[in-house]
């Protein structure tokens, strides 16, 4: 089925590219398989019109990078692009909470941690930068996000690491539900898109319950903390169903490991 709407003379950026690194791969394939139909259907629509899209590297097999980041005995590693992305924009996807993958450091087994899946998506910009068009970065979980402001004497992360990226040339940069998506005013020049997943994860829900009821008498709504409290109103609202929070009452007279310890959990809301 063609789709609904075609880019009526509009051309896109420059020829796609997306440059998966190893931890975000399977993602990166349905959203490469995605482009390839709706492309192909954009022609086809497109030639029933009795128009035609002619633009380098529009239709093809595949919009993957051939890229990798190998790495030398003592641990080191390298960005490679196998193929030219010289005029190309670059989409590069990495999933820095992916532990699963691991390398041998001295003849230890590390796995990779955030800073490792950081790292090689620096390397992976470095490598092609200086050619390509525009560089773009989908970061699904934004890295360091949880240390997006100063309470006392610490290092601003998230802010540091948003400055690095756009100093080494990206363009824009896309995630999901960003811990607090303030953070982009440490970049206010460049492109920051934080989109939030709600409707995707109500779908998955009633999917995987698809017997449960939606009222007052069988659900509930209850965020683990105050952080979670502006999602758990928006979907409370739109399930007309109630809501309850935890509030986590530390005790501010002691600091161990480097916080305040937690005293209680207490629960506001309704009985469940």
């Amino acid at each position: 089925m063609a789709n609904d709407y075609v880019f009526n003379d509009q051309l896109p950026v420059a020829p796609l590219k997306i440059a998966a690194l190893e931890s975000c791969r399977v993602l990166a394939g349905k959203v490469n398989d995605h482009i390839v139909d709706f492309r192909r259907n954009d022609i086809e629509e497109l030639k029933r019109r009795e128009a035609d899209l002619h633009y380098r590297g529009y239709d093809v097999d595949s919009y993957l990078l051939s890229c990798g980041c190998p790495r030398f005995g003592s641990g080191e590693a390298k960005g490679i692009i196998k193929e030219s992305v010289r005029g190309t924009d670059i989409f590069a996807m990495v999933d820095i909470t992916n532990y699963s993958i691991s390398y041998t450091v001295n003849g230890y087994t590390n796995h990779m941690s955030p800073d490792d899946h950081f790292q090689d998506l620096k390397r992976i910009i470095g490598a092609c930068s200086a050619t390509a068009h525009r560089v773009n970065v989908i970061m699904p979980f934004l890295y360091e996000s949880r240390q997006h402001k100063r309470s006392k004497r610490e290092s601003l992360d998230c802010a540091m690491a948003l400055e690095e990226l756009t100093a080494m040339g990206v363009s824009n940069i896309i995630t999901f539900d960003a811990h607090d998506p303030r953070v982009q005013n440490a970049i206010p020049l460049h492109g920051f898109d934080n989109f939030m997943p709600t409707y995707q994860f109500v779908k998955a829900f009633l999917r995987h319950y698809p017997n449960l009821p939606i009222d007052k008498d069988h659900l509930m709504v209850i965020s683990p903390d105050e952080g979670a409290m502006d999602r758990a109103v928006y979907l409370a609202n739109n399930l007309s169903v109630d809501m309850g929070m935890f509030y986590k009452r530390r005790d501010y007279s002691r600091v161990v490991g480097g916080r305040n310890p937690i005293v209680a959990h207490e629960f506001l809301g309704a009985s469940v």
